[in-house]
């Protein structure tokens, strides 16, 4: 039983690190960053303060209630009847409720609406900018790893040549300088190493931060490809879609229609309210008669002076202003669509010119003249110059292919396309 336990423990322990070893997916990184990125999780207390707002819109004025009582002789040394000719004492309570006019309480509601409404676009656009910045976070830790295994690999073929060129000067087949220098090559691809593996923690740990991680892993990791497939769609296309479906333009279309419900509030605001009142009073002197009274009371202000003109005229400039911001967004967007499809065209073009003409010429002279230099027949500086050369054209390939999958995703999100597995 207690080695059932055991293997059983054992695997589970094996699986457990194997999933760890393989890394996270985009499908993963993006889930956690979408329950845990603090930014956003800000952004979503947004539509609690709007629910706030609604509820409090939908309140309708307090009654006011009023005490008073009026002793006719309260400075003297008590009652006097001798004054009580000058009046009696009283008590009295009165209750006062204002009626709004102009469908305030309506208009209140309609612009708390509006507001709740902005907020879940402005809470989209959040999550759209937010799956970018993942998507752009996750390309540069691939790319940061494909540089740092490529850094690697080089290390690994320089100390097999200092390993051979120890063998050849001990042997007396090749000079010492020889040696010194494929040393120090050796030397400056260690530092190369070191550099590159340096970006590879800097990319995981801004992955990270974006994700919503407030303790960084030393051992996390992704696994997947640079994304690599063809346009799905037509800049034309892209850019209609754009100016259809955008949430942060769509926000802002939805942010003027609360602009007009606030001038409908600010106009209601204009229209003087009602106050109508009912109130009793008890009159009477002590060891005498007394009295009841009851009486209604009305009472409005006069519109003089202050009619709301102000906060109308603010609220029909603030509709000038949101329409100007809403021509200005669609011309972003135009311009976002043309930059983006010029990036994806030029990534697309320097990556299928590396393909083509640099990549197999610089992998076959790096290979050629590795077998010559191992046979004598070529110097190291030809050496260290061909693989230097393969270095660079690799890593500029690993770049576009970074590139690519980089204007990919922003075409996506310019479109305003959500985050789908």
């Amino acid at each position: 039983m207690t080695r059932l336990l055991f293997a059983i423990l054992t695997m589970l322990l094996a699986s457990t690190l194997a999933r760890a070893q393989s890394g996270l997916t985009l499908d993963r990184v993006m889930e956690e960053a979408l329950s845990r990125n603090l930014r956003l999780l800000a952004e979503r207390l947004n539509l609690n303060i709007a629910d706030a707002r609604i509820v409090q819109a939908r309140l309708r004025p307090n009654p006011v209630l009023s005490l008073g009582a009026n002793y006719l002789d309260v400075l003297g040394s008590g009652f006097n009847p001798a004054t009580s000719a000058a009046g009696p004492s009283e008590v009295n309570a009165r209750v006062d409720y204002v009626f709004e006019r102009g469908r305030k309480r309506q208009e209140r509601v309609a612009v708390a609406e509006a507001y709740k409404a902005v907020s879940q676009l402005e809470l989209m656009n959040s999550t759209r900018m937010l799956v970018l910045d993942v998507q752009s976070a996750f390309t540069d830790l691939l790319l940061a790893k494909e540089n740092a295994a490529l850094a690697r690999a080089s290390l690994d073929a320089f100390n097999l040549i200092v390993a051979v060129n120890k063998t050849r000067v001990d042997a007396g087949d090749l000079a010492r300088v020889e040696l010194v220098r494929s040393e120090v090559a050796q030397l400056q691809f260690a530092n190369q190493v070191r550099q590159a593996e340096s970006r590879v923690r800097l990319a995981r740990n801004r992955l990270q931060a974006i994700m919503g991680r407030l303790v960084f892993d030393p051992s996390f990791d992704v696994t997947g490809e640079l994304r690599r497939d063809p346009l799905p769609a037509a800049k034309a296309e892209v850019a209609k879609l754009a100016l259809a479906a955008r949430p942060d333009l769509d926000a802002l279309r939805r942010d003027q229609a609360r602009s007009q419900a606030d001038l409908r509030l600010q106009l209601a605001q204009g229209k003087v309210d009602y106050t109508l009142g009912a109130g009793v009073n008890r009159q009477g002197v002590p060891g005498l008669a007394s009295g009841n009274s009851a009486g209604i009371f009305f009472s409005m202000p006069l519109p003089v002076y202050n009619r709301n003109q102000g906060e109308i005229e603010r609220a029909r400039r603030e509709q000038q202003q949101i329409q100007a911001r809403i021509r200005s967004l669609e011309q972003e967007i135009e311009a976002e669509v043309e930059n983006a499809y010029e990036r994806f065209e030029t990534a697309g073009q320097l990556l299928e010119k590396i393909e083509i003409d640099l990549l197999g010429r610089a992998r076959r002279v790096q290979e050629v003249t590795g077998f010559s230099y191992r046979r004598g027949e070529a110097t190291f500086v030809e050496l260290l110059d061909a693989q230097r050369t393969y270095n660079e054209t690799m890593q500029a390939y690993n770049e576009a292919r970074a590139e690519y999958g980089r204007a990919l995703f922003l075409i996506d999100a310019i479109a305003g396309k959500g985050y789908s597995r």
